[in-house]
């Protein structure tokens, strides 16, 4: 490899690992507490316990494709000194948020595939659901503000 050569910065992949990772990380955090600790729901609740497990396996590999995809990305970016960690970071909050809010409305209402929790007043739990992913992705959004304006081309002085 020839070290001249010049190494420039990889905002759309550094953004899609941060991504990857975000949605697997959101996922394994859903998967582990609410899916295996808490046991209070399956991904697919619908059908019998088995399928319930079934699926969230399912999901679990899912999650972890996704989060080792990111990494593998991120590693590339760091070896061709191409990663915009900001851009990372930025849809790292972009994917986790994205990630929980699709799960809370299309999931959990449009689909029904699960709700967060039974035998209880849904609405709070809806409520934090949704606002916490909420939050994730204004974070995602001000990162990228701050990243967007960190890799603004500098003009040329004249």
């Amino acid at each position: 490899m020839n070290d001249d050569k010049q190494h420039y910065p990889d905002i759309s992949r550094s953004r899609w690992a941060g991504i990857l990772i975000g949605i697997g990380i959101m996922a394994a955090v859903d998967e582990i507490v609410f899916h295996q600790l808490l046991a209070w729901h399956h991904f697919y609740d619908q059908s019998t316990l088995e399928i319930g497990l079934l699926t969230d396996g399912l999901l679990h590999a899912a999650e972890l494709i996704a989060i080792v995809a990111g990494f593998f990305l991120l590693a590339d970016l760091r070896r061709r000194h191409s990663l915009v960690p900001l851009w990372a970071w930025a849809g790292f909050f972009l994917g986790m948020g994205g990630f929980q809010l699709f799960d809370g409305i299309v999931d959990h209402k449009v689909l029904r595939l699960h709700q967060i929790r039974y035998g209880v007043n849904l609405l709070p739990y809806d409520l934090a659901w949704n606002l916490a992913a909420v939050v994730l992705l204004l974070i995602g959004i001000w990162l990228a503000f701050r990243a967007r304006a960190a890799t603004k081309p500098i003009a040329a002085d004249r």
